[in-house]
């Protein structure tokens, strides 16, 4: 298959044929439709983080095609995103419903002495995130994916493994935002955006949004739908104007 390869930091991805193992146990080979270029990405292609070379991208969606011997989650045809969260799914804090604090990430993974999913040259190739959705194909634990509706679009879905939970998450999961509560959201990319979404969803009374870009303000108010009150102020030299700030924020 044809895959995005990060062979030296800094210098870029190159197309190049890259062989995937056949599924096993818990695997499911994905056919990759839709992948995310997320900034981490870049960091990982330009920073001695991973090791090289790499098959990044962790915002991906697509369709199984196939489905390892003990998959019991996904079904071949299901239409998927996968999670940059890695969750063994047994462990104490996975079913306690912290799955991101799970002490077992490994176990999504192939061990050390196993045969690499992806392999160029008779090598190894690096997994990022243990998704690799720079790809025609990707493998992935099944506790890294989830099946979404058919109707939903693949470019969109594949923001669901990172933005969408990293910007909404935060909000919903992390300071855990009630109705009525107010909140000030700085930057308005890809996270920033989901934080707002989230805010919606949680019902705040007053979303202030600050960001330099007078396009990602635009974009937030979309984000915004209208129905909520949502104010934006464009930060100049790092401060926003006291409007931002009047009656003060919850979160």
């Amino acid at each position: 298959m044809k895959a995005l390869v990060v062979n030296a930091l800094g210098r870029g991805f190159d197309v190049e044929d890259v062989e995937i193992a056949p599924p096993r146990g818990r695997e499911v080979l994905v056919d990759v439709q839709a992948s995310g270029l997320c900034h981490t990405d870049l960091v990982f292609a330009t920073h001695d983080i991973a090791p090289t070379p790499s098959v990044l991208g962790h915002e991906v969606a697509g369709i199984a095609a196939e489905v390892g011997p003990d998959v019991t989650q996904v079904h071949v045809g299901d239409h998927v995103v996968g999670s940059l969260a890695q969750a063994c799914g047994g462990c104490l804090r996975c079913l306690s419903g912290r799955p991101f604090q799970c002490q077992h990430p490994e176990a999504t993974l192939r061990r050390p002495d196993d045969a690499p999913r992806l392999i160029r040259g008779g090598i190894g190739v690096f997994q990022g995130f243990g998704l690799g959705g720079f790809a025609e194909q990707a493998l992935v634990h099944e506790q890294q994916l989830a099946v979404v509706p058919k109707a939903m679009p693949f470019a969109q879905a594949a923001l669901l493994g990172c933005g969408v939970v990293t910007g909404a998450g935060a909000v919903l999961n992390t300071v855990n935002v009630r109705p009525g509560d107010s909140v000030v959201i700085f930057g308005a990319g890809g996270v920033g955006l989901n934080a707002v979404g989230g805010a919606r969803i949680a019902g705040a009374s007053r979303i202030v949004v600050i960001d330099i870009q007078p396009q990602r303000l635009d974009a937030a108010r979309r984000f915004g739908d209208g129905r909520h009150p949502l104010h934006q102020e464009q930060a100049g030299r790092g401060r926003a104007r006291p409007s931002a700030r009047r009656g003060g924020s919850r979160f």
